[in-house]
């Protein structure tokens, strides 16, 4: 991701926020820490994180609770170096419940294109599995015909 360097445009913010979703896709914590500068900051829902290493090892754990994950990313806007996004992703607990998460993310970046900081606020619903959204393999990127994220709700 880190090809995709500010100052950012229409075009380049849009690939960026697609890089980071497939990434995040893959649920591969060494493949989506490398897109975090090495002191990266984060804030994600009540947890604060410094550092590649704590990143990588918060992912780890999240994808060992959130099963079957899979995410849809959609620009809401940017600047230079700064990108806000929305997204949705959708996933089961142990027990077999699912879940759909609705968020929005902060995103500034290094001259590198590195996220040097992320600040991310979170909500989970519980759904039934016959209202889940998002059905193409596990560890894929999203169907370029798949439509994203349809609706607020």
């Amino acid at each position: 991701m880190s090809a995709l360097k500010p100052p950012f445009t229409l075009e380049t913010a849009t690939a960026k926020v697609r890089a980071a979703e497939d990434a995040w896709n893959s649920r591969d914590p060494e493949r989506v820490s490398l897109a975090y500068s090495p002191d990266s900051e984060w804030r994600n829902r009540d947890q604060f994180l410094q550092g590649r290493d704590r990143i990588r090892e918060f992912l780890s754990d999240k994808w060992e609770r959130e099963l079957d994950y899979r995410l849809v990313k959609a620009l809401w806007s940017f600047s230079d170096d700064h990108i806000a996004v929305r997204f949705q992703y959708e996933y089961h607990d142990a027990a077999g419940q699912w879940f759909r998460a609705y968020g929005n993310e902060l995103w500034e970046f290094d001259e590198e294109g590195l996220m040097r900081r992320r600040e991310a606020s979170i909500n989970d619903v519980p759904i039934a599995e016959d209202q889940r959204r998002f059905h193409w393999p596990t560890s894929a990127s999203r169907p370029a015909d798949h439509t994203g994220i349809p609706e607020v709700a």
